[in-house]
């Protein structure tokens, strides 16, 4: 994935949060979408933290930060790549951290030519396929010693694939040791190349870009660099809001390179802080409910590596440094986990049995298959789409092509009833009479209602025992998936197909409860691994250091072993703080090896003592011969500071003593990512699909390798400076309410939290309200070039207009928890259905926080009057297919890359 800081999930622990000396909030409106966590944001003000906060809105967050910096949505990276150039055109990088554990003296290829030199983009851009070649991006090197006959370096060619996926956590493999320039003056370093690239990245830039004054960028630039260094850390935390734009990664990444430059990453109160929006978001991604990624974030194989060999060699290298380069014990052990003796060297582990990626096939290329009637069943658990994602007429309508569809869910959600009493049902776009798909409602228990793990956001695991039974016929997951296997293997039993094969060698025996439910610690204990041959056959591992690629051992997701080591729940311990110290290293556990904060062997310096007493967290303690501290040591235990390995050692063996990025190919962490990420190897500012103002630094306008989807039902807005950019002239972004949660799911349907937030409202400024003639409490008609939605108006001077672009830019802000259906305590117009469907190319999430509009008092018309008001602004701006797709807005970057 190429960042640096992270394994998929958050760099420290919520409660190091205390430990900051400055927290910025950007992305994320913590106190009222994660309020447990932020009395840890409340701790550290009261030890004398300053707390900003970052967003388009003021809110219950901003109401206890020492500083409000309102921002246009969407231009996160010129914000952070100033602070970068400020850092670095002040010298006030932490220089002996950032020479040490960062490859900021590495040398890049002379064939990389910067979005400097080409006006926004990087060279290697292919504009037919919309993608790049990496190539260029590569470093110098010179090969190490017997690395001849290895395979070559994956992902330099541009493909249809998920390539930001396909590199897992350890990030791409390193075949040769890159060329170094330890001076830092060589201009292809690292280093320079970064300096030229931000360059451009000033206070004034700032303020033309995101409409921050020049004065709150000082205040954010010197309170960051101020509590930053040897003896004070400063802390970023983010939530959706950086992640659900078409340049959503490269926003945490820019966040990367900074807190990397000001030595922030592995530390007490630093690293960056993933904000989960429920309480088990990190716990689906690491153990997987995406397309391309397999537990552990093990990439899923491609259609063209016919063996586990092929799949090995194209995501890790044994010549490569650290712990990724044992992914071959990772994948064969996860194999035995699922197949059991099935999984053979014979059979080359039951690879075949894997499914193969033919290209992205996340959420909306489901969705557009489902419209083409490629898909014939859905199975939808746990999410709403029908409300919670983006554009929801596509996904209502997409359910009609269906043959069946199966909900799971406490309540009869509008995913479950669009076919009798959705907004097509009403606008005669669909008539429930001439709807063919089938929809089966299985009731599913609730949290409290079965036992398992939640992995949170800081990816803690604690245990959830069963409190009540669930009512009727309501069931857990586990049960629900156990009995439906059951019965597919049943039907199977006789079946002599080869591709029915994978589902009758799993392996599916779980002791059951009486109740009928599998036993969940069996799960866990299989998820932990153990040995199958020795003498500690059938004992948990305790490591994953302890896993074989030879068969002997088995584990369903390597970064979860431990969390069952000595057939103990580690999961389930809740001893209480008071009884701890402040790493609270025995309530629950953490991935991996319950370390709480990740790559802290950078939380010393080169020779292994803590950059300050205030901020010692591991330590190399000499007598013992060994690394030691608060935290458990993220880095080879007896590994001394000073350790030259060997030159032709690989994997956890090539770790220098002063390689504290264990995960990465090259032991540093990355200020470039030569691999890894699919839209450029440094951040840069493109502007949303639809925005209301010029790209100001290049001729490129929005990011040329962001995931189109060309459709009449998922029509763009015109940008600024384009034909019928008048008609959608304001922009909208959406946020949650603490009272309300997501698609409303477990909210709507109770009283007490419905009459909290009974209606869908829209915020809007005093001035934006003077200028549309919108009254406080009236209501007001939304129109996208996708929908339209009414809300009731809330005037307020939270939402701020702001200068930029050389024009005053109004932010409209939209809730996004209600849907229309008739079994909900309240609903409302769903704010998603204005919402266009334009993906990150990395991680292929939906651009869902910024969009263009029009707003205007009233009600919203009815029926088909619904219908010919949208086509009416479509026409008006002369939408097409091609409005907001093109992707080379700057010919001449373009006839530079055809020479």
């Amino acid at each position: 994935m190429g960042t640096s800081f992270g394994r998929g999930g958050a760099t420290q622990s919520l409660q190091d949060m205390a430990n900051a000396d400055c927290i910025v909030i950007q992305g994320s409106n913590m106190a009222e979408c994660h309020p447990v966590g932020f009395q840890w944001v409340a701790e550290a003000k009261a030890r004398g933290a300053r707390v900003i906060h970052v967003d388009p809105r003021f809110t219950r967050t901003t109401a206890i930060a020492d500083k409000h910096v309102p921002i246009r949505a969407g231009s996160d990276v010129v914000l952070l790549g100033a602070l970068i150039n400020y850092v670095l055109s002040n010298e006030l990088w932490f220089d002996e951290y950032v020479r040490a554990y960062t490859n900021a003296s590495y040398l890049i290829s002379e064939d990389f030519q910067d979005t400097e030199d080409l006006n926004g983009l990087f060279s290697g851009y292919d504009p037919e396929k919309g993608g790049y070649d990496l190539s260029s991006w590569g470093y110098q090197t010179r090969p190490h010693e017997g690395a001849s006959g290895q395979s070559p370096e994956h992902g330099e060619e541009v493909s249809d694939h998920a390539e930001g996926e396909s590199h897992g956590s350890g990030g791409p493999p390193a075949a040769a040791e890159p060329l170094r320039d330890e001076s830092l003056q060589d201009p292809n370093t690292v280093f320079q190349i970064l300096k030229r690239h931000y360059r451009r990245y000033t206070p004034e830039m700032v303020r033309e870009a995101c409409g921050i004054s020049e004065e709150d960028f000082d205040y954010l630039a010197r309170s960051i660099t101020e509590n930053s260094g040897r003896e004070r850390t400063t802390c970023f935390a983010y939530a959706v809001g950086w992640t659900q734009h078409t340049l959503g990664a490269q926003f945490i990444r820019t966040a990367a390179i900074l807190q990397l430059l000001l030595g922030n990453m592995g530390r007490p109160g630093g690293g960056i802080m993933a904000l989960r929006g429920h309480a088990s978001i990190q716990g689906s991604t690491d153990i997987p409910t995406l397309f391309n990624l397999l537990p552990g974030y093990l990439p899923m194989p491609k259609v063209e590596l016919q063996s586990s060999q092929e799949y090995i060699n194209s995501i890790a290298s044994k010549q490569q440094k650290g712990f990724w380069a044992n992914a071959d014990t990772y994948a064969v052990s996860l194999l035995k986990a699922w197949w059991g003796d099935a999984a053979q060297p014979e059979n080359d582990w039951a690879y075949d049995y894997l499914p193969r990626l033919t290209g992205p096939h996340g959420t909306y290329q489901t969705l557009t298959a489902m419209l083409r009637d490629e898909v014939e069943g859905y199975f939808i658990l746990g999410q709403n789409p029908a409300v919670g994602s983006a554009n929801g007429r596509m996904q209502r309508m997409g359910m009609s092509h269906l043959k069946w569809l199966v909900v799971r869910d406490f309540s009869l959600i509008e995913s479950a009833t669009w076919w009798k009493d959705g907004p097509e049902i009403e606008s005669g776009e669909l008539r429930t009479e001439e709807i063919d798909t089938e929809v089966f409602f299985f009731p599913a228990a609730t949290h409290v209602e079965k036992s398992g793990s939640f992995t949170q956001t800081q990816r803690l695991l604690q245990w959830r025992h069963q409190a009540v039974t669930p009512p009727g016929e309501a069931e857990s997951e586990l049960k629900f998936f156990y009995e439906f296997g059951q019965k597919i293997r049943e039907r199977l039993a006789d079946s002599d197909d080869p591709r029915d094969r994978p589902l009758l060698d799993l392996t599916w025996d779980y002791p059951l409860h009486d109740d009928g439910d599998p036993d969940a610690e069996s799960v866990l204990a299989e998820i932990n691994g153990r040995f199958l041959t020795g003498p500690d056959a059938g004992k948990p591992l305790s490591s994953y250091a302890q896993m074989k690629g030879d068969g002997s051992t088995a584990g369903g997701c390597w970064i979860y072993t431990g969390v069952y080591a000595d057939k103990v729940n580690q999961a389930a311990r809740r001893v209480p703080g008071k009884d701890q110290d402040e790493i609270a290293a025995e309530w629950g556990w953490a991935w991996p090896a319950n370390r709480r904060i990740l790559y802290n062997r950078a939380s010393a310096d080169p020779q292994g003592k803590p950059w300050s007493e205030r901020k010692k967290l591991v330590w190399w303690d000499e007598e013992a011969g060994r690394w030691t501290g608060k935290d458990i040591p993220d880095f080879l235990v007896d590994r001394a500071p000073g350790t030259v390995a060997p030159e032709e050692a690989g994997g956890a063996a090539a770790l220098d003593g002063d390689d504290p990025f264990i995960m990465q190919a090259d032991g540093k962490g990355w200020l470039f990512a030569p691999k890894g990420m699919v839209d450029g190897p440094l951040p840069t500012h493109y502007e949303p699909q639809e925005s209301p103002v010029r790209n100001p630094l290049y001729a490129q306008q929005p990011n040329a390798t962001r995931e189109l989807f060309p459709r009449w039902d998922n029509l763009s807005a015109p940008s600024e400076g384009e034909p019928g950019a008048e008609v959608y002239p304001f922009m909208f972004t959406t946020y949650r309410l603490t009272e309300q949660h997501t698609a409303g799911g477990m909210s709507r349907w109770l009283p007490y939290l419905a009459e909290l937030q009974p209606e869908m409202f829209c915020e809007v400024s005093p001035e934006l309200a003077a200028e549309r003639g919108l009254e406080h409490n009236g209501w007001a008609t939304l129109v996208s070039p996708r929908a339209a939605i009414e809300a009731k108006v809330m005037i307020t001077e939270r939402m701020r207009p702001l200068q930029s672009g050389g024009r005053t830019v109004h932010q409209i802000g939209l809730p996004y928890h209600w849907g229309v259906g008739g079994e909900a305590v309240v609903s409302g117009d769903a704010a998603n259905d204005l919402m266009g469907i334009t993906l990150d190319p990395n991680v292929h999430i939906q651009e869902s926080k910024v969009g263009l509009c029009d707003i205007q008092p009233g009600r919203r018309p009815r029926g088909t009057e619904l219908v010919e008001l949208v086509k009416k602004y479509q026409q008006r701006a002369g939408l097409d297919l091609e409005t907001g797709n093109v992707r080379v807005t700057d010919p001449q970057a373009e006839v530079e890359e055809n020479r």
